[in-house]
């Protein structure tokens, strides 16, 4: 009996112990305390009834004690098998629910994983060098996002030395003159799918600070790029020129209406039919005809205005607009509306003009 109490004492402790958190094991608690109670009365009961016996008919006593040990015995076997079946379903119980939670831990594990290798991913395609190439004037690959498109191109967002600028407040000295060595020379044109540009024979020549550069090409940009004391004009056009050590040097001539363009002219009317073709026509032309009269100019250290926005550029330019037609401005217009990068900070950079 002292075995069966012990059995019973450790079995409701452990069902006691997981009431709490399992109902099933609470019900299995309170039964094994209602079937201990009957077990427990019979035996003050058989007693009671077994005094009397005693007094009258002593030699009975000895089956009434027997009746008794049996009763007891089949209680402690009842109240065993009932214990022992909710003990076996608590362990069956606490085995699902630590089944569940491996389970559960494994396919979190796995979800972690999966995004952990998708972050690494996604970082390692952040790092890697970006090799765009395809750029605009507006939208997504406009010019607030060329230094995203390309990592050589980062200066069009971090570069302290840009171009086009805001031409104002600058240093009157005696600039020294341009000197220009044009000829009449062949040529090629393209529509490059952001401007006009026009290649130019070779032997055509600046010479600015001891510095000689020759002519590569010619472009043009709507509205004007740059501005004079915050005034652009309808158009411009840039003449870049390169030296033997590799520096660039621009000259940037306003164009504003007024008279035909003799040159624009000569462009125009050998434009390629589609873009990216190529012509070379038969005939010459005279960069000199780009030139104003006065040649008086602004002058300051840039950049190129697209990409890749390389600094380090030498800009010339003109004081003096020069004029084009209203048709002539028209045809660029239905070509390239808008060609034309903003303005970019000075960042205290020195601006010198003629006097």
């Amino acid at each position: 009996m002292r075995n069966l109490i012990a059995l019973f004492a450790c079995s409701c402790v452990a069902l006691s112990a997981s009431a709490a958190n399992d109902p099933a094991a609470a019900a299995a608690a309170r039964l094994a305390a209602s079937v201990s109670r009957p077990a427990s009365a019979m035996v003050p009961a058989a007693t009671k009834k077994a005094e009397p016996a005693e007094k009258k008919a002593e030699p009975k006593a000895e089956p009434a004690a027997s009746a008794s040990s049996t009763s007891e015995e089949d209680a402690e076997v009842e109240l065993s098998a009932k214990i022992a079946q909710r003990l076996a379903a608590l362990r069956e119980r606490q085995q699902a629910r630590a089944t569940a939670a491996a389970r559960a831990k494994k396919i979190a594990d796995a979800k972690r994983k999966q995004e952990e290798q998708a972050a690494a991913a996604a970082a390692a395609i952040a790092a890697a060098p970006k090799r765009g190439t395809g750029w605009s004037y507006e939208g997504e690959t406009g010019p607030a996002n060329w230094s995203k498109i390309n990592s050589d191109w980062v200066k069009c967002g971090t570069g302290n030395r840009q171009s086009p600028i805001d031409l104002r407040d600058g240093i009157k000295v005696n600039l020294e003159q341009i000197s220009f060595d044009y000829h009449p020379s062949s040529f090629s044109e393209v529509n490059n799918g952001h401007t006009i540009q026009v290649t130019v024979g070779g032997g055509n020549f600046i010479t600015v600070g001891n510095t000689v550069y020759e002519l590569q090409e010619f472009h043009f940009h709507r509205p004007s790029e740059e501005k004079i004391n915050g005034k652009g004009t309808e158009m411009v056009i840039h003449l870049v020129h390169k030296s033997a050590e590799g520096k660039i040097a621009i000259v940037a001539v306003l164009l504003e209406r007024g008279q035909p363009h003799r040159l624009m002219q000569t462009i125009w009317d050998n434009l390629p039919l589609e873009k990216f073709d190529t012509v070379s026509p038969a005939i010459v032309i005279d960069p000199t005809d780009a030139l104003p009269e006065r040649r008086d100019y602004f002058t300051y250290m840039g950049s190129l205005t697209e990409p890749p926005c390389t600094e380090g550029v030498l800009w010339m330019v003109f004081k003096q607009p020069m004029q084009a037609s209203p048709a002539q401005m028209a045809l660029f217009s239905r070509l390239y509306p808008l060609n034309a990068r903003p303005v970019q900070s000075t960042a205290g950079r020195m601006i010198k003009e003629s006097n």
